[in-house]
């Protein structure tokens, strides 16, 4: 579902792909070839949330704002399942494993791996090419080229499902 809140309406980007029971609200803005998938809430009635191009948000992934903070996400950025991404910043090429939360005014750099099951604390800063890991999440080192790499083919990958879904000629049932 794709609400407006006041006079604030959701832009979608070319080719998105938004599963049925997603639902996106108030000022969010999708980057082409982004993909939302099923059960997903972003919420932008307070204030508004920004996700790049190729970004994928994996099902049950709830993303929403602080009243001072936006949410900002960056390209190529692979969510895992049942994530909260909350008043934060992910720069382009981060992937957050399943069950993670990232809490107000954290910032991730680019090219970093969040461990599945991470809480990122508010405020949190964490440098570009991060593993990172546990509750709290801290840094345990730098990622290797190739895990780096494997950051981008993931997003990829996702723009190869979404389009697979985009055309697909009817949903069964």
């Amino acid at each position: 579902m794709i609400l407006s809140f006041g006079d604030k309406r959701p832009e979608l980007g070319q080719r998105v792909f938004l599963a049925p029971s997603a639902d996106i609200i108030g000022e969010v803005r999708l980057g082409e070839d982004a993909s939302v998938f099923f059960q997903c809430v972003l919420r932008a009635d307070i204030n508004h949330i920004t996700v790049g191009a190729r970004t994928n948000i994996q099902d049950h992934t709830t993303v929403h704002v602080a009243s001072d903070l936006g949410t900002l996400i960056g390209e190529d950025v692979s969510i895992g399942h049942g994530c909260t991404i909350h008043a934060c910043t992910l720069g382009d090429r981060v992937l957050v494993g399943m069950g993670s939360i990232i809490m107000d005014g954290a910032t991730v750099g680019d090219d970093s791996l969040i461990a599945a099951g991470s809480l990122l604390s508010k405020g949190k800063s964490f440098a570009a090419g991060s593993l990172i890991m546990g509750n709290p999440a801290r840094a345990i080192r730098a990622l290797t080229g190739e895990e780096i790499a494997g950051l981008a083919k993931l997003a990829a990958k996702y723009v190869h499902v979404k389009d697979v879904y985009l055309n697909a000629r009817s949903w069964p049932g």
